[in-house]
């Protein structure tokens, strides 16, 4: 992951939303990535699109209209985007989900614990062929989602990087 250069959805699912949180807020990021973002994309295109930034101040580049999303970027490739509250899977997880809804609505999962003797959340790698979601929680509640290729979230969970 040292080598990383830290840089379409459907409508919202059906389900109850957390509380607290306006409905027309919520954006839903899949397997595939987000509205006009996919996995796979290169910095170079996504910056033609008016898509990445990299001229604000920030930790790397920045998606347009995307606030709490932080790509990650391998070789020109949008390989995970990690995101940050008011996002959400078409399966209805967001921070703040409980853990158990995690293995309620994915499949397959993986219970990934973190070092001991670091300060690190454990993940669940809940993947689907070579694209993945990692949720990072504290033992009760959901607290990052990270989602992308299955390889490098789970490449990415095992060496501890962050966007930022």
């Amino acid at each position: 992951m040292a080598a990383a250069s830290i840089a379409g959805s459907g409508p919202p699912p059906a389900g109850p939303m957390p509380a607290n949180r306006p409905a027309g807020n919520v954006e839903v990021i899949d397997l595939h990535g987000l509205r006009n973002i996919e996995f796979g994309d290169t910095e170079a295109e996504l910056t033609r699109r008016g898509i990445l930034r990299t001229d604000q101040d920030a930790c790397g580049p920045v998606l347009t209209g995307h606030d709490t999303v932080s790509p990650v970027f391998v070789e020109d490739k949008l390989v995970l985007l990690w995101v940050g509250d008011p996002m959400r899977t078409p399966e209805g997880i967001t921070a703040g989900s409980p853990v158990e809804e995690v293995w309620d609505r994915y499949a397959s999962v993986t219970r990934l614990p973190a070092p001991q003797g670091t300060h690190r959340l454990d993940g669940l790698l809940a993947r689907s062929g070579d694209r993945a979601y990692l949720f990072l929680h504290d033992g009760r509640t959901v607290r990052k989602t990270i989602a992308g290729y299955a390889d490098w979230a789970r490449r990415l969970f095992d060496e501890g990087a962050a966007p930022c």
